[in-house]
Parts: C-alpha cells; structure tokens; sequence
C-alpha cells in the first residue's frame, strides 16, 4: 500500500510541475534558464522523494557533464533548482554578486516549524532580523578554553574505557566523540552550571535524533496536504520531536533568565548564547524580545551547527590517519616537537602547520555538506527584470533556488590534481592549496563553510575545535586498523556527511603523551 503512495504521489509531483513549466518560461527578449535536462528524465528518480537515500547526487554529476556548468533541476513544482558547479562562476555570484544571492528560498513546512518561521541564521531572509542573529552570534558568544580541556580530558578517558573493556583495544569513537562536542556546545549555549552530566545527555540524544530526522522530514514539505496523510506516522514523529525540544529547552531558557535576574547587580552579563539571545532586541513586529520558541529554534541551531558537521570532519580525519600511518606519524612529531613534554595550549596550535594541513585536507575530501544551503534572488535583484536577474548570462526567477556543488569542487582535478586522494601536503608551501582562503575573497578553491555574506558565521570556532580534537587524539593515543578491518570510507547523508560505518581502530597509549 505504501509503494502506491509513493509512485501516486510521484507521477502526481511530474504531472504538477508540467503544468505549472509554461510559467516559467521567459518573457520575450530575456535570456534562458540555464540547460537542463527534460522533465520526463527526473520521473523515475522522483519516485523515491519520500525516500531518505534519494540520489540526487549522480543525477547531478551527469547534468554537469552534459550540461555544463550551471544547469537546471526541476525539483519542486514550479521552483527550478539552479546549480552551479565551478569555482570561478561560484565566486562571481557568491562574494563579486554577493549581495544579489545572499537570500534564502522560501521556508518548506518542516522548515518553518523547526526554525519558528525562519527565526534563524541558517533560514532567516536576508535583512535586519538576519543580520541581528548573526551579529549576535558572531560578538557575544562566550568560548572558554576550559571548556574544551575538559572535554578532551572526558573523551580521552572515555577511549581509555573502552580499550580496557574486554574489546582487545578496538574503539569506536563516534559516540565518544559526539558526546564531547555536545558538552562543550551546551556549557556554551546555557552555561556552565546548567550542563551537566543528565542534561547534556539529553540534549544529545534528542539533537542526535533531529539530525538522522531531518531529511527524512523534508518530504512534508511537498504538497503538505498530501504527504502529511501519506507520511502520517513521519509527521507525527516531527510534531513529537520539536514538542520534546521545547519541554526539553524552554526550562533551561528560563533558568537562564532565573541567574540572568539574579545576578549581582550585573543583569546584562553575557555567559552563554542563550544570555545574549535574552538580552536581544528585534525589529521584527516593531521592536521586542524573542519568544522562548524562537530562542529554542536559535539554540538548536546553534547545538546541531556546533556538534554533527565538526563531529563528522573529525571521524573523517581520523579515519584517513588509520589508514595512512605515515600521515599520522608526521603530523605527531610535529604535536610532540611544539609542545615539547607540556600539555597541549590553544596557542601552540597556530605554530602546527602540517595539523592545519591535515584539517583544511579532511575539509576539501570530506566537507560536512556536500553543498551549501540552498541561496535565492533577493527581491530588489529581480524587481527590474521581469522577477529574474542573471547569473552567468542565464536567467535566476526570484523563486529559484541556486546551489553550489561543494564537494565536487573540492574534487575537481583540475584545481586538485590526484584529488580522491588525503594528502596533506598540498596545503603545504609549493602545493597546490598553500594559499587557499577559505572566504573565497579573492577566488574559491573550496568552500566548506560556504562564502559570500551567507558565508559559515562559525568557522573560526569550528576550525579551532577541529584543531583542537585532531591535535589531543593523535597526541595521546596511536591509532591503528583493526585486523582485517580496513576503513571504509562510505558516505552516508544525514544532516552532514558521516561515515556509513562508524570508525573501529586499535587504540594504544602513546608512549611520551603530551596533553593533560
């Protein structure tokens, strides 16, 4: 019964969309959408929207090859998805035509009840509100440095559990990892005093089921009449997970309103995300305070953003040193050659420039997103041109989206040569990526974070922290395969790009360790 539903309701979404093609076509004397294949051609992939292991990627690659580098999807009725796939076209729009792209598309359902109507970062339109949370995020929130000692301290001990636990040494570091992201990520968004152990648990557990969720969730978006009766059960499931997240997060909101009131004369103090979120004034409805669901939206956000993409990158590191030993041995002498028998300091990382090497290489081979969140047309970019504006000599309808293909230019060969391989040294003076800026001021290489106004607002902090973990693993354990075990580096799509199969290696002690 339920395969019906899902061819019904497929042919139904094509059906749609051809009727609704003859609106998109341009008026006389404008220029065209960028090429694209048939509609008919995308029918049999459609078939599987409600799955989550749609593979829009291959369909992708072969649009590129056939169609060049800026192509057309139809992949929502009447909403044609623009893709860009080339490092010079993608620096012209995002950072020379920056200010014309910076929007996002209109919200889906699963979106606007996530983001409490695009009361976020990551959604929010771009305009005062947008530029509020950003500013916000990127000038008061508090980043101690304890902070991330004791969560390195809490997985090492946690890795050392395991390789005591009867498993012969073979550790699986996924979990571990994780739950010291979320640590320090919750010390952050709530403070210190409201992280402990029960409530840091918690917050992982249902954050870490709002992410394998989330793009299982994206198909209620689509005729939301239709698919909430088809998808039921998932649409009971998402009303059940944003009703946990605020019975979870609306007591600690107000227990930082509680110790916000409370303090010594100081009421403005900033000791947290939630703090500043408290303090915030919008223009939004003419001037007021956030909504506690709006302050849950932020701060779920900030949690997921924080956690799965720089948990991710990190297993991704770590799997590539399993299986290059050499790698990990150079990028080790240089840990114990900088530190010299003391512990590990923030400050000494900036004096490691083969561990950078290592990250910025774990980047461009495994970014978190294979691409950037979808961008759109600002309104006053199309009000003159008939509702479009241009990209490329193409035309962009103020209702498209434009997307920008992250991972295949971190493997274009052409920027890259050898590209599918981890090689850290073309990050190296003489490589090919010693110069790389990850802004993509002057031109993208690679954009992990993004580029352009939209660009990443936490990829100072996420840099560090992959530093930072990378740095303390390799320094105090040496990690090695599992007999007849090789790593298989499977991508498996969740709200990030995570490995199918979580990383097992052979964990020993380092004989001179170096953190503390």
């Amino acid at each position: 019964m339920e395969d019906w539903l899902y061819y019904s309701l497929s042919i139904a979404f094509c059906l749609a969309v051809s009727i609704l093609l003859s609106s998109l076509r341009p008026a006389t004397g404008q220029p065209p959408l960028p090429p694209g294949p048939p509609l008919l051609s995308l029918i049999g992939p459609l078939i599987f929207l409600g799955r989550t292991n749609f593979g829009i990627e291959r369909i992708i690659c072969a649009a590129r090859s056939r169609y060049g580098p800026v192509f057309t999807l139809y992949l929502l009725p009447s909403r044609p998805a623009i893709f860009v796939a080339d490092h010079a076209a993608a620096h012209r729009a995002l950072v020379q035509s920056g200010a014309v792209f910076a929007d996002r598309p209109p919200a889906n359902l699963p979106s606007r009840i996530f983001s409490s109507n695009k009361h976020s970062i990551s959604s929010g339109a771009y305009g005062p509100l947008w530029r509020v949370f950003r500013r916000n995020l990127a000038g008061k929130v508090f980043q101690p440095s304890c902070l991330r000692r004791r969560a390195v301290a809490g997985l090492a001990a946690g890795i050392a559990r395991q390789m005591s636990g009867g498993g012969g040494g073979v550790v699986v570091v996924e979990g571990l990892l994780h739950r010291a992201m979320f640590r320090v990520l919750v010390s952050m968004c709530f403070g210190e005093g409201l992280a402990t152990d029960a409530v840091v648990a918690s917050v992982e557990a249902l954050q870490r089921e709002f992410s394998t969720s989330a793009i299982g969730f994206q198909v209620l978006g689509v005729c939301p009449a239709v698919t909430k009766l088809v998808f039921r059960r998932r649409w009971k499931r998402m009303l059940s997970l944003r009703r946990r997240q605020e019975e979870l997060f609306v007591p600690l909101i107000r227990a930082c309103r509680a110790q916000r009131g409370a303090a010594a004369g100081d009421s403005a103090a900033v000791d947290s995300y939630v703090d500043s979120l408290l303090g915030l004034q919008i223009t939004d409805g003419g001037g007021r305070n956030l909504t506690e669901g709006e302050m849950v939206s932020l701060s779920s956000e900030f949690l997921v953003a924080g956690t799965d993409s720089t948990a991710a990158v990190v297993q991704w590191i770590m799997a590539n040193l399993v299986a290059q030993p050499e790698v990990q041995a150079r990028l080790r002498a240089e840990i114990l050659q900088v530190v010299a028998g003391d512990c590990i300091q923030e400050e000494h990382l900036t004096r490691m420039p083969y561990l950078r090497a290592v990250v910025l290489e774990g980047l461009r081979r495994h970014p978190p997103g294979h691409f950037v969140l979808p961008h759109a047309a600002v309104p006053a970019a199309t009000e003159h041109g008939g509702g479009a504006t241009t990209l490329e000599g193409f035309r962009v309808p103020r209702h498209a989206t434009v997307n920008f293909t992250v991972a295949a230019m971190g493997l274009d060969e052409a920027v890259w040569p050898d590209a599918r391989r981890f090689r850290p040294e073309r990050f190296l003076p003489g490589g090919e990526g010693a110069d790389v800026d990850l802004t993509g001021g002057k031109e993208i290489k690679m954009m992990p974070f993004g580029a352009g106004r939209r660009i990443c607002p936490g990829m100072a902090l996420a840099l560090l922290h992959l530093e930072w973990f990378v740095a303390n693993l390799v320094a105090e354990f040496e990690w090695r395969e599992v007999s007849g075990e090789p790593v298989e580096f499977t991508e498996k799509q969740e709200l990030s790009v995570v490995m199918r199969r979580w990383l097992r290696a052979s964990v020993v002690r380092c004989t001179r360790r170096v953190n503390c």
